[in-house]
């Protein structure tokens, strides 16, 4: 969609939708209606959206050979592109300090592990966290992952440039390009805690979790007495 593209209204293409489910009132189906305007100018405002951070400046030149620790071995930065052009690297809270990883990002994971395989077809996907390989390895045998790559940032180096210059235990999603000879960071998700909105989790937009994205559309939502758990003995994980 460009830039100077004329669309047609929402409202219009929302009158051509003909849907009708069994016995829904008049109510619900205005109701209905007016929220798939919404939802057509959601989807408009996400493709503008991505139209303009693929649209941004060159970033800075990735300063050094970040070296990491993988399943085969050590690895440096830019072989984790492998034969891409593009690098999007998810950092893990799965610290040396921290008993069992986040649930959270274990479920955000948990879902990309099965998307791995399709979205490595156009950029490479990693996954970092400060513990030793070892102990990441395992956990990912314990879960069931079975396309996901992971690399332990051993030295921190890259943690502390592109994470957390203390060093937290935080998770970050950064993507990288390798253009003309130079490996330059890309983008990376800047939304947290100093952006959230009142009463809501600090969350990005789009929201990375397909999770948020089922339970959004349910009347119970998202929820603020609950969290995702590592274990859900009843179903084996």
């Amino acid at each position: 969609m460009s830039a100077h593209q004329q669309l047609t209204p929402a409202s219009e293409l929302a009158k051509k939708n003909g849907v009708r489910f069994p016995n829904e009132s008049d109510d619900y189906r205005r109701a209905r209606d007016a929220l798939l305007v919404e939802e057509i100018e959601l989807r408009r405002h996400i493709e503008r959206v991505a139209q303009q951070r693929r649209a941004l400046p060159a970033g800075g030149v990735v300063p050094k050979e970040y070296r990491f620790e993988g399943e085969n071995g050590p690895v440096t930065f830019s072989e984790l592109f492998g034969d891409k052009q593009t690098l999007a690297v998810y950092s893990y809270m799965y610290g040396p300090k921290r008993e069992r990883p986040c649930p959270m990002c274990t479920s955000l994971l948990s879902a990309w592990d099965g998307e791995s395989a399709d979205v490595e077809q156009r950029i490479a996907l990693v996954v970092l966290a400060r513990s030793p390989i070892a102990r990441l390895l395992a956990f990912k045998k314990e879960r069931g992952w079975r396309h996901l790559r992971l690399y332990s940032d051993t030295i921190g180096d890259y943690t502390r440039d592109y994470v957390s210059a203390d060093d937290a235990d935080i998770p970050a999603f950064n993507v990288f390009t390798r253009r003309d000879g130079s490996i330059r960071h890309f983008w990376s998700g800047e939304m947290g805690a100093v952006t959230a909105d009142p009463g809501q989790d600090p969350r990005g937009a789009p929201d990375l979790m397909p999770l948020w994205t089922i339970l959004d559309s349910t009347p119970e939502g998202r929820g603020s007495d609950w969290y995702p758990k590592l274990n859900y003995p009843m179903q084996g994980l």
